[in-house]
């Protein structure tokens, strides 16, 4: 049995942070950052069929194209992350009531759609990424076991000693989208590429205002680094934690972007709402069709 300190469950019988009920979700999740979008995504169901909120936490769930969906806000960060992908699978995979782990373990497609920054000269603003691979700035799988049986470790190796990798930082790690959901979204509206997720918005992605950056030269190897035909194209801060948690634990995971801003150009659009829109609803209907 799990012990009381380690599941905390609400007087309510819902799990502590997201506040929801197994019966509450759908085996189909969309993740995004800001809690906001979560009310853009639920506009284009036809139905809803719950809602709930805890501090950035909100769910809704309902119908999209006869499909029943749930889309969560997780905040910004890995460390958010840790708390929703743990509590879903919680959620899925253990007897809440008995506070034992099933038999028989269910598998969730996991869908992050979110902002990003581009990292390639021809990756433009408002174009559409999806992450063949995320590498994690953040350190966040090197606190599970069995982290290297789901990592491209020649991948990390080759990225270490290209970026001569100060042993201060955390560790990085590279972990595959699911090859599921990476299939449907293989066509010419959506770029492929390594996405790395970032501890931090200024610093972690080579951003310098007050504060001097203690390896200035890093985003430039970032950039002109390539393994196996791939580079990497994009920053942003959730979805290494979301693709290494969702391997470990069985689930589908994948990360769709749009780009708001590129590091190599300059350029940027601060209003990018109508483009996120267009993306929101590719994503749908390519999950439900």
């Amino acid at each position: 049995m799990i012990k009381h300190s380690e599941l905390i469950l609400n007087p309510d019988g819902t799990i502590f942070h997201l506040h929801l009920k197994p019966e509450n979700i759908s085996d189909r999740i969309i993740l995004v950052g800001d809690p906001a979008r979560v009310d853009t995504i639920a506009a284009h169901f036809s139905e809803i069929e719950f809602s709930a909120q805890n501090r950035e936490f909100k769910t809704v769930t309902g119908i999209y194209n006869n499909t029943k969906l749930s889309v969560i806000s997780t905040g910004i960060g890995t460390d958010n992350i840790d708390i929703v992908i743990n509590e879903l699978d919680a959620l899925v995979n253990i007897d809440l009531e008995s506070r034992t782990i099933k038999e028989e373990k269910k598998s969730l497609d996991i869908v992050r759609i979110g902002t990003s920054g581009g990292l390639q000269e021809d990756l433009r603003v408002n174009s559409f990424v999806v992450s063949q691979k995320s590498i994690g700035f953040d350190g966040l799988l090197n606190f599970y076991a069995g982290r290297g049986e789901i990592s491209d470790l020649e991948f990390e190796k080759a990225f270490r000693v290209y970026t001569d990798w100060d042993a201060s930082l955390p560790s990085p790690y590279v972990v595959d989208a699911s090859k599921n959901l990476l299939s449907k979204f293989d066509s010419t509206e959506f770029s492929r590429g390594v996405t790395i997720s970032a501890p931090g918005f200024y610093g972690p992605q080579g951003r310098e205002l007050r504060l001097p950056l203690a390896h200035p030269h890093l985003n430039e190897k970032i950039e002109s680094f390539q393994h196996a035909g791939m580079r990497i194209t994009n920053f942003e801060m959730e979805s290494s934690a979301i693709y290494g948690l969702s391997k470990l634990l069985g689930h589908q995971a994948l990360t769709v972007c749009l780009i708001i801003a590129n590091r190599v150009t300059l350029t940027a659009n601060e209003n990018y709402r109508d483009e996120m829109q267009k993306l929101i609803s590719k994503v749908l209907d390519k999950l439900t069709l």
